[in-house]
């Protein structure tokens, strides 16, 4: 069973989207919040596996509260759903420690496949998408070369610490590929890539897909 919390500050929305996951047999709604502030609190008190986040909530947005959750040991997953769409705000959160951002208008069946992939492990944004955030944060201009050159010390320092495969499977992630086109590049299985996936955030200290590749960024290896 996949414990949910829901934080939105809509109570409709809430309702709609415990209504929705009620009639899933593997998932349980274990609680909702109005705002970021009684999410932590939940979260702490609840420990579900999976958060659904609003991103614009009244005294702690869900993006501060993502921070907070993911500032404790065994953080529950955060998938951000939002009205939003922007680039700015699919990058802040996934640099918040989100797992996963959908939008409110996204189809039932997607939320619940979306839940139950974070909780495996499965990335939670399309090649595509991902290949997009890597794209924009690659072109995107650093005039504080102190800052470029500090990122780029701490980021070749992480990534000494991996295998060589693990540091190759690093380096396809940067690319934006999925856990099968890894697999069929090195000539791996996807159960095993996704065993170095897992090592991976867990030796670069990182939540997401994207960040592994911001990682990769800054050491100039992509």
């Amino acid at each position: 069973m996949t414990t949910v919390l829901l934080v939105d500050d809509d109570p409709l929305v809430r309702s709609a989207l415990a209504l929705m996951l009620g009639g899933e047999l593997d998932i349980e709604v274990v609680g909702e919040a109005g705002d970021g502030h009684e999410g932590v609190r939940l979260a702490r008190e609840l420990e579900p596996d999976v958060v659904l986040m609003d991103i614009r909530m009244p005294r702690l947005d869900g993006l501060e509260a993502t921070r907070a959750l993911h500032s404790r040991p065994d953080p529950p997953r955060v998938i951000v759903l939002t009205t939003f769409d922007a680039d700015e705000h699919v990058v802040e959160a996934l640099a918040s420690g989100a797992d996963g951002f959908l939008l409110k208008d996204t189809p039932p069946p997607q939320i619940v496949d979306a839940i139950r992939k974070v909780v495996e492990d499965e990335p939670m944004l399309s090649p595509s998408v991902t290949r997009t955030l890597i794209r924009r944060l690659r072109d995107e201009p650093d005039d504080n070369a102190s800052a470029t050159a500090a990122r780029a010390t701490e980021a070749e320092s992480r990534l000494a610490l991996l295998t060589e495969r693990e540091r190759d499977v690093a380096l396809a992630v940067g690319r934006g590929l999925s856990n099968a086109e890894i697999a069929r590049d090195l000539y791996l299985s996807v159960p095993t890539v996704k065993a170095h996936v897992s090592r991976l955030f867990d030796k670069l200290h990182v939540t997401n897909r994207v960040q592994i590749a911001i990682c990769v960024h800054d050491a100039g290896l992509s």
